[in-house]
């Protein structure tokens, strides 16, 4: 099967399918540049996709991706990067091993198609003029019979007449003789040229035309199967990235799968929650009977305004309807003691935390500057030690300035956390803590905002100013004449008291009642005479003594 044989013939339509093919590969180049603008765009897309919900800095949002879920759709987003990574591999691929490489061999094969049809219209212009030129030695030989013909004939006819001259007769035979010898020049003239003709005809339709188009045949066979080939690494450019991708998927399908939901749950509890308990029962007062309470001077249903202390149980604020608090408008108060205790200690925390921070980085800072006042002290030329004095001072009082108000937010932490010392009522007269006379120290940044029930005030702290802490506490806890007991009760669980008017008990320890619930979750109890402080009304199971004075009728 060749064309040389097959198609001697078809000159013409050989050089338009030749440049068919041509355009068949120019155009699948196009189509493969135009799927590398989509990769391109695609993979830009997805990137301005992941980068759109990428959580902002040092914003709320940013604080979300503690979650599990939220850490596995950032994950997601980061794989999505990657994904995009690839299909610009798949775009750089493409381009460089086939959009480039058949441009180049387009060009190529365009010069090697116009060197052949070149060659070929050459060896047919060449076998246009012999047959030009056997065409003329034909016609030449031809007209020179017809010549000689008719000079024979005017011989004969001169020579038969009698009339004529024997001058004439020999003149008209002599040119008979010599249109003769033309026609016979002519004839070896045209044999020469027909025989070479027939070669030239021979050598054409059966040596170059079929060489040329064989050539061409080759060079479009060639095509064909670059062409197949770039279609094969149009696939496997594909091919390549998919075990990457696959990897992307699975990592989306991994981070899914690390979600936990009871970590999460774990999570809204500490962000949100307030450190108070539940608020108690009810309790039911009979207003059909008369009745006389006696209120103690140091109740906590007494006045904000007379200082009650703050009692916590294990850090947090007693039972109260916290939901129902109105809550403090305006500015935050420093201590944050608008917030639920645990809240509170939370974000008591992360400024010490942070002031921690800033302390070392004073520090580090005065460490290097100390160490170039050294190199200046060794090296003068290197620069005055002087110079670097005051910005040394500068720094140590930087340094101390952050350390007292870390001390300052630890106090109130320590506080929160109910890890200050526990002070019964003898210790507190002795240290004079609540005297009137000594400036307020750690107890001034809460006492002055919260009320003993929980509630907070919007009155704000006066740290640093030596401000006298004002509360009744003395007279609370220096009255001659102890309250009279009202009940009993029986401790059901053992309760550590540790912060300022509390008292601890042991389960089934049994004590006196000296004040009940206000509705605050907590009751007043006296062990001995020199013992009595408030538990949780829910550790202790109250018997109420109907004729004492100031006890409540229950239905």
């Amino acid at each position: 099967m060749s064309w040389g044989t097959e198609l001697w013939d078809q000159f013409d339509n050989l050089e338009k399918h030749t440049q068919w093919g041509i355009d068949i590969l120019e155009k699948y180049i196009k189509f493969v540049k135009e799927r590398t603008e989509i990769e391109l765009s695609y993979a830009k897309q997805l990137r301005n996709l992941a980068k759109k919900y990428q959580p902002k800095k040092n914003s709320k949002e940013e604080e979300e991706y503690r979650y599990t879920a939220c850490k596995a759709f950032l994950s997601t987003l980061n794989e999505m990067n990657d994904y995009a990574g690839q299909h610009e591999v798949i775009s750089e691929n493409m381009t460089s091993n086939i959009t480039v490489e058949l441009a180049r061999y387009v060009q190529e094969l365009k010069q090697e198609r116009k060197s052949y049809f070149h060659d070929g219209r050459k060896a047919q212009q060449h076998i246009e003029i012999c047959w030009k030129q056997l065409e003329s030695s034909k016609r030449r030989f031809e007209r020179d019979c017809k010549e000689a013909d008719r000079a024979q004939q005017y011989f004969e006819k001169m020579d038969a007449d009698i009339n004529v001259t024997k001058a004439d007769v020999e003149k008209a035979r002599q040119q008979a003789q010599v249109r003769h010898q033309m026609a016979e020049d002519s004839k070896a003239d045209y044999s020469s040229i027909l025989q070479k003709f027939n070669h030239e005809q021979h050598e054409y339709y059966h040596t170059h035309i079929p060489n040329i188009f064989q050539k061409i045949q080759e060079m479009e066979e060639r095509r064909i199967v670059r062409i197949g080939d770039s279609m094969k690494t149009y696939a496997e450019v594909d091919r390549q990235v998919i075990p990457i991708i696959g990897k992307c998927l699975d990592e989306i399908v991994k981070a899914a799968e690390s979600i936990d939901q009871k970590n999460d749950s774990q999570l809204v509890i500490e962000a949100y929650k307030s450190g108070f308990e539940p608020p108690g029962d009810i309790e039911f007062e009979d207003y059909t009977q008369p009745m006389k309470r006696t209120v103690s001077d140091n109740s906590l249903s007494n006045s904000r305004g007379e200082g009650k202390p703050e009692l916590k149980f294990g850090g947090k604020s007693k039972g109260k309807l916290w939901p129902f608090i109105k809550k403090n408008k305006g500015a935050t108060p420093e201590d944050f003691s608008n917030l639920p205790p645990e809240q509170r200690r939370k974000k008591l925390q992360q400024k010490v935390d942070e002031l921690n921070k800033e302390i070392q980085k004073e520090m580090d800072q005065r460490d290097a500057i100390t160490k170039m006042k050294d190199v200046y002290l060794k090296n003068p030329q290197m620069g005055d030690p002087a110079s670097l004095d005051h910005k040394l001072t500068e720094v140590s009082q930087n340094i101390e300035k952050l350390r007292l108000e870390s001390q300052k937010f630890e106090a109130w932490l320590a506080e929160v956390e109910g890890r200050l010392p526990a002070r019964s009522e003898q210790a507190r007269r002795q240290s004079g803590m609540f005297d009137a006379q000594n400036p307020a120290t750690v107890n001034n940044c809460a006492q002055d905002r919260e009320s003993p029930d929980g509630s907070y005030t919007e009155e704000q702290s006066q740290e640093g100013e030596g401000k006298v802490l004002a509360t009744d506490f003395d007279d609370e806890f220096d009255e001659e004449e102890p309250l009279p007991a009202i009940g009993t009760c029986k401790a059901l669980y053992t309760f550590e008291g540790q912060n300022e008017g509390t008292i601890s008990v042991v389960e089934g320890e049994t004590l006196y009642v000296i004040e009940e619930d206000k509705g605050d979750g907590w009751t007043r109890i006296r062990r001995n005479e020199d013992e009595e402080g408030y538990v949780p009304t829910s550790y202790v199971e109250v018997y109420l003594d109907k004729n004492a004075k100031g006890a409540k009728t229950y239905i």
